[in-house]
């Protein structure tokens, strides 16, 4: 049964995402006033603000009349990704807009900036709050490991949005890399909703074997990548015109070349705390 609670409105976390609201809803009017929709990274951005809204404005609600405590999943759990999640959306929007588009000078670019990176700001303090407050987030969240699993699932959604303006199509070896960060998002997506939906009791073996398999794959997938995207990544493409274009091909590639090194570090990392987890529990 539904009861209504306007403490969630009227608390600090609840005042806080009432904010949100309404500088991603400001971000979102402006930026898609100006058109521009076939551009992969104008689409991220209009994304992010708006799944940003949806997801903020639900939270809010089911709290509100108290049907979070109906849901069949961990809600502290969900709530923490997600804070975490829109976090690094919203900051990388903000950067995308104040690079890329409000160095122009125009007066609307610079207004989106200024609402994102105020709502970038809104999600950090929803992060401290929800991880202060709540006792329930799960050991995994709570965790380098968990938090970097999140982080690597967002780093490979910006190299997903950089590819449409990439030379991939055009050498195998991308083509290679590219199912690299396919597999990696899909297998950090359905671990993250295996540990929010608290079904990793249903496996037949145990959460650390499993973690372990992965980051041992996942890193020697990396590093594979890390050799072959900068090879044929600036093959044939310069940086001529560069200084004028904040979406050149140079400038793509390199994003993507520094967003594979990060997550291949990530995996790296990852895999390092599986191994003494592994070991020392067997000691």
């Amino acid at each position: 049964m539904a009861t209504l609670d306007l403490k969630t409105l009227t608390s600090s976390l609840g005042i806080t995402r009432i904010l949100e609201l309404i500088s991603n809803c400001i971000c979102f009017s402006l930026m898609a006033s100006e058109g521009l929709y076939d551009f992969s990274i104008w689409i991220w951005c209009l994304f992010t603000w708006s799944f940003s809204f949806c997801t903020t404005l639900l939270i809010l609600i089911l709290e509100l009349f108290g049907l979070n405590q109906q849901m069949p999943f961990s809600w502290n759990d969900f709530t923490a990704a997600y804070s975490i999640g829109a976090t690094l959306m919203v900051f990388s929007s903000s950067v995308i807009v104040s690079v890329g588009f409000a160095t122009s000078g125009y007066a609307k670019f610079i207004a989106i900036t200024i609402f994102s990176t105020f709502s970038f700001g809104l999600y950090v303090g929803e992060v401290h709050s929800i991880r202060k407050k709540s006792e329930e987030i799960s050991a995994f969240l709570s965790t380098i490991p968990g938090f970097l699993k999140i982080i690597e699932a967002f780093v490979a959604s910006i190299i997903f949005i950089c590819l449409s303006l990439s030379l991939y199509p055009y050498y195998t070896g991308l083509k290679w890399c590219v199912s690299v960060y396919s597999i990696g998002f899909i297998v950090d997506m359905l671990f993250i909703i295996t540990i929010i939906c608290r079904l990793e009791s249903r496996l037949h073996v145990p959460l650390d074997k499993v973690m372990l398999v992965l980051n041992v794959m996942g890193t020697v997938m990396y590093m594979i990548a890390v050799i072959l995207w900068p090879v044929f990544g600036f093959k044939h493409i310069t940086s001529d015109g560069c200084s004028i274009s904040a979406f050149c091909l140079w400038k793509i590639a390199i994003v993507i070349t520094s967003m594979t090194c990060v997550n291949f570090v990530i995996n790296v990392v990852n895999l390092v705390y599986s191994v003494r987890k592994h070991f020392c529990s067997q000691m």
